[in-house]
């Protein structure tokens, strides 16, 4: 859109969907958060005692340690990427404004292909085995983007990399949910959600530092680095036969 309107126009407008998409929510909430008080009249709400002990049991939970860690470096690479890509394109490969949404545009339609058929995988064949195929085929693809450097392989391979790296937080978030008790279910997700966004605000910066001495190439070589890293604390997950069976007390509401 920036090859037909200007940057200014270019924002008004992303105001447009956000201000939709926050009255669909609103209004789905009031519907949800109306059900749950019905569906739980009569309960008495856990006491602050209770709340920090199922706090405490979670933050010992491995698999949501090493499940938030993996998360971080993930979305260390995702943010990086889409920091440094379209300059990379624009500075080192010359390309348009309308070229570079398209390259944007083709890698996050990939990425919105492969969410679901990441989420069927998952439930039929595992979630570990999903989760470190997709994150060791995402780094071999950008060692290759940083090998290709400004030969149109490079371009090639973008759409390839938001197939495999953005189809697996979805399925990060479910085996999350798998093993941790379902009280608890909330801030589970919101310790997730935090981790990530500590390394989607290190990533940029770090890469930015690399770029400035080594060049933006080099900021591929540590995309590849971030994402084998958090396949690693993937890895050492425990599986799921593996992980804590929760107390009735500490599942009930």
């Amino acid at each position: 859109m920036l090859s037909i309107l200007s940057w200014r126009d270019v924002m008004v407008l992303n105001v447009i969907p956000g201000v939709m998409m926050s009255c669909v929510i609103l209004l789905s909430l009031g519907r949800m958060q109306a059900h749950y008080r019905h569906a739980g009249a009569g309960k008495e709400p856990a006491g602050a005692a209770r709340r920090l002990r199922d706090l405490r049991q979670l933050l010992a939970n491995r698999t949501l340690i090493t499940l938030c860690a993996g998360g971080a470096f993930r979305s260390m690479t995702q943010s990086t990427l889409l920091t440094f890509l379209p300059v990379f394109l624009a500075r080192e490969m010359g390309f348009s404004s309308f070229l570079i949404g398209g390259c944007m545009f083709g890698m996050q339609v990939a990425g919105f292909t492969a969410a679901p058929i990441a989420g069927h995988l998952s439930d039929t064949m595992g979630r570990r085995r999903i989760i470190m195929s997709s994150m060791a085929t995402s780094g071999v693809i950008l060692l290759f983007m940083a090998i290709a450097g400004q030969s149109p392989a490079f371009v090639f391979l973008v759409a390839f990399l938001g197939f495999f790296l953005f189809a697996i937080r979805s399925v990060m978030q479910a085996w999350l949910l798998d093993a941790t008790p379902p009280s608890m279910s909330g801030t589970s997700i919101g310790l997730m959600f935090g981790t990530q966004s500590v390394g989607a605000a290190l990533g940029p910066v770090t890469g930015g530092i690399l770029a400035d001495h080594y060049g933006l190439i080099a900021t591929f070589y540590f995309l590849a680095f971030t994402i084998v890293a958090a396949n690693m604390f993937i890895f050492f997950t425990p599986a799921p036969s593996e992980q804590p069976r929760w107390a009735p007390s500490a599942v009930a509401e």
